[in-house]
């Protein structure tokens, strides 16, 4: 059994079909863990996520921001943006909605393997073991969950946005609790020494525009024995200099690369997003 990573495919069907193809994927005896963002801004969001369910138990998914755009979407609460090109799923029946939404909401935030591997979308917070990240990931899933049984997942995902609260406390409750974990877990880049999360700022480390006082999450996170995989930061092209903290998305949506890296060897395909599905 071989165990590939990948990075944020975004609706990129054709690169995503020819990386499976280059390293001989098979659903029976092999694992695709996707990073996140499935969709978004991508040509065929639809036909990704088609392939990704049809892989079956094959495929480990966490949540990615566009992820969670989608369900809000899916479920009205928020109007689709023409850049995310998400028009083949809006145009669905309600029922195949609901499928995809019950589709979504059943997967996690974060996965961590036995061998101590942690895959988030974003990252984890630097103040958190990978314990308490665990669990405040699996508080969410539940959260999430309990919000679609009892149909209210639409007021669940209204009151997920927002950039507050953006230092994590123990004492936080509810809803604030419950975003800052989202936050965390699908948006976060940027941090202060204090803990305070930063959603404005989005280059690379290395551009000398970023406030000096920011740094990126990764930087301050202590060496440890998990090995942490993340997507989220195009800008970044995977560079975080680090042998524990991997990057995974290459801007495959923006016209360069799309990544699956082999674990635990590390080692990496990369199709470019020019690629033909042929």
């Amino acid at each position: 059994m071989a165990r590939y990573l990948v990075g944020d495919i975004q609706g990129c069907a054709a690169p995503l079909k020819q990386a499976l193809k280059q390293v001989n994927f098979d659903a029976k005896f092999d694992e695709l863990w996707c990073v996140g963002d499935l969709i978004g801004r991508g040509p065929n969001p639809l036909e990704c996520l088609e392939l990704l369910r049809d892989l079956g138990h094959a495929t480990k998914i966490v949540l990615g921001n566009h992820d969670l755009n989608l369900l809000a979407v899916l479920s009205g609460v928020r109007d689709a943006h023409p850049n995310d090109r998400l028009q083949s799923l809006i145009q669905l029946t309600d029922s195949e909605k609901r499928d995809w939404i019950d589709w979504l909401v059943h997967q996690p935030l974060l996965i961590r393997s036995d061998d101590n591997l942690v895959m988030t979308h974003a990252g984890v917070y630097p103040w958190w073991t990978v314990a308490e990240a665990e669990s405040y990931a699996h508080e969410v899933s539940e959260a999430l969950k309990a919000a679609w049984r009892a149909n209210r997942l639409d007021k669940f995902l209204v009151a997920m946005y927002g950039n507050e609260p953006a230092q994590w406390s123990s004492t936080l409750q509810g809803m604030d609790r419950i975003r800052f974990f989202i936050n965390v877990f699908t948006r976060m880049r940027f941090c202060d020494l204090s803990g305070h999360l930063n959603f404005s700022v989005k280059s690379a480390p290395t551009d000398q525009q970023v406030p000096s006082h920011l740094k990126p999450w990764f930087e301050l996170w202590d060496v440890s024995e998990y090995t942490l995989v993340f997507g989220h930061w195009a800008a970044l092209m995977g560079n975080t200099f680090r042998d524990d903290i991997i990057g995974l998305d290459t801007g495959c949506v923006w016209g360069k690369y799309l990544t699956v890296m082999r674990w635990p060897d590390g080692h990496r395909t990369m199709v470019p997003a020019s690629t033909s599905s042929a």
